[in-house]
Order: structure tokens, then C-alpha cells, then sequence
């Protein structure tokens, strides 16, 4: 399987806990019991360690969406937010861009029209900072 398809995967887990907010583990279990689906490592991985850092990842997107509130954001763009930013601090062996540039087509896939342009300015903000931070 792909990073791609591995990517697409974590964010189907994520966007799934935003809607039902159930651990992270028992999503994995029930979409293996109830739908047969068989998730890669990666994809277990990140969905795991966005769960466990979700604090970490929604104080930096809130420092990153002014003008707007969290409780406003699309589920969509909040999962996808958690998992790049996941990504962009957690996981230096793939390339910021890489992350952002996954997230953006992940985001016109399913996503609203507005959600790509406004999830890359966030991430955008994102990683100016993690640059000057570095």
C-alpha cells in the first residue's frame, strides 16, 4: 500500500473519533469487526499518536486559525489539521511540504470548496513557525 493510501487511512480513523469521540483503539477494533477493515501500520501509528497528543495538536491549531474558533471548524478540516500538524511535529523523517501538500488533496477529496485554501494557510502559519522555532 502507498503512504498515499496509508495517509487517506489515518485521516478516515481521526475524522471518524472527531465524529464519535471514542478511544482510538476501539475505533481500529470495531472497523475490523464490524466492516473487515484492515488498517496498515502507518496508519495505526499516526491515528494513534494524533489521539494521544490531541492537546498538543489543538492548542497549536487554535494559535493558528485567528478570527476563528475551533467549535466552528469542519470535522473534515479538523482531522486533517490534527493529522498534518501530527505529522509536521512528530514525524521529522517526512518532509513538512510532503505532509501539507498530502493533507491539501486529502482536503479537496473531502472537504467543503473553501477547506484546502484554509487548511493550507493554517498549516502554512504552522510550519513559519516551526521554522523559526528551529
Amino acid at each position: 500500500m502507498k503512504r498515499r493510501a496509508e495517509r487517506e487511512q489515518a485521516f478516515l480513523l481521526i475524522f471518524e473519533r472527531t465524529i464519535h469521540n471514542n478511544t482510538m483503539a476501539n475505533i481500529i477494533e470495531n472497523a475490523g469487526e464490524c466492516r473487515e477493515m484492515e488498517f496498515s501500520d502507518f496508519a495505526t501509528k499516526i491515528a494513534l499518536g494524533v489521539e494521544k497528543n490531541e492537546a498538543v495538536l489543538d492548542k497549536k491549531i487554535e494559535e493558528s486559525i485567528l478570527g476563528w474558533k475551533m467549535n466552528r471548524l469542519s470535522k473534515v478540516s479538523l482531522a486533517l489539521m490534527r493529522l498534518a500538524i501530527y505529522e509536521m511535529i512528530f514525524e521529522p523523517e517526512i518532509p513538512i511540504s510532503v505532509s501539507i501538500n498530502e493533507v491539501i488533496d486529502l482536503a479537496k477529496k473531502y472537504g467543503g470548496s473553501e477547506d484546502a485554501p484554509f487548511i493550507n494557510g493554517v498549516l502554512g502559519t504552522v510550519a513559519k513557525e516551526m521554522d523559526g522555532n528551529a
